[in-house]
């Protein structure tokens, strides 16, 4: 026995000096600052997409909806309800109306599915639905959609994902 010798570690079992930890930390930090902003801004191409492939389907919605109407010799002035995918969809002018029974229920979007917020503003000829994308600054990441106020008119539908 070895009473009078003190103990030492081999050299490679020591643990990380100060001076290690410390470039580590300040690596890893330089890292992160890098790598936010970058994240940042995928969240907000993620939001314009959004909002770019919802306005695609209610353009899509709604002209799948008027062939329909055309296609069952639906006049196009004044109301009406086709069926699509087993619901009922009320028709303005041979297009879908802004509300839910119309051109939301042709689009199958609720607020809970998507994460956004639909608002209806009126009814009838001219009414507007407005899709906001949650996350973009309101009211320049949305969606709207306007029935046609007269026979032989399209609906008006327009996105703007400046803010998103």
């Amino acid at each position: 026995m070895n009473i009078g010798r003190k103990y030492t570690l081999p050299q490679h079992s020591r643990g990380f000096t100060l001076i290690e930890l410390v470039v580590t930390i300040s690596v890893i930090a330089i890292l992160a600052a890098v790598a936010l902003p970058r994240y940042i801004t995928l969240q907000t191409q993620a939001r314009a997409a959004k909002a770019q492939a919802i306005y695609g389907g209610v353009r899509s919605a709604a002209a799948l909806a008027h062939a329909q109407a055309i296609a069952t010799n639906i006049t196009a002035s004044g109301a009406a309800a086709i069926t699509m995918e087993g619901q009922a969809v009320t028709l303005i002018n041979g297009y879908p109306t802004a509300d839910l029974p119309g051109i939301q229920t042709a689009l199958q979007i609720t607020n809970a599915s998507e994460d956004i917020n639909i608002t209806v503003g009126g009814a009838g000829p001219g009414s507007l639905m407005t899709i906001d994308i949650n996350g973009g600054t309101v009211p320049n990441c949305r969606v709207n959609y306007t029935s046609p106020a007269a026979g032989n008119s399209s609906p008006i539908i327009s996105v703007d994902p400046s803010a998103c």
